[in-house]
């Protein structure tokens, strides 16, 4: 939930792992298209909120899972080692900026998505928003 403050909170299915940072930490808003996204949330994307790795506290224990992405970067996915709930990644080429799953936060109606990645992987019975940016695969930072 985020509140006066600025804090935004959010976690696991179960409980155990609970998370908060600071709204002025998110840097941008994004679908994820690619295949490993895909298999991850076992949907047709993620949608990330990108925010700075600084600001973010994380209470409770976060299990990876790293693979090699299509880019060539590593990319390690972090879920609750109780639930399996998908809640936090990060790619080894982008220091200091971690990924919320937009799901797990407690609330997300103050979230604005501005961006498409990976829209060559998108299927096509899961329309992409052509409306705002679209990158056919990660777009430079």
């Amino acid at each position: 939930m985020h509140d006066e403050n600025n804090t935004v909170t959010g976690g696991c299915l179960c409980g155990q792992l609970k998370y908060q940072f600071e709204k002025n930490a998110v840097i941008t808003t994004s679908h994820c298209y690619c295949t490993d996204c895909q298999k991850s949330t076992g949907s047709e994307k993620a949608t990330i909120v990108l925010i700075n790795d600084a600001s973010l506290k994380i209470d409770g224990d976060v299990k990876y899972y790293t693979v090699t992405g299509t880019d060539g970067a590593d990319i390690s996915r972090g879920f609750c080692e109780d639930c399996g709930s998908p809640v936090v990644s990060y790619a080894s080429t982008m220091d200091g900026i971690k990924f919320i799953k937009s799901g797990s936060l407690d609330e997300s109606s103050w979230v604005e998505v501005t961006s498409n990645y990976w829209t060559s992987s998108a299927n096509k019975w899961s329309k992409v928003d052509e409306t705002i940016s679209c990158f056919k695969q990660n777009p430079e930072f």
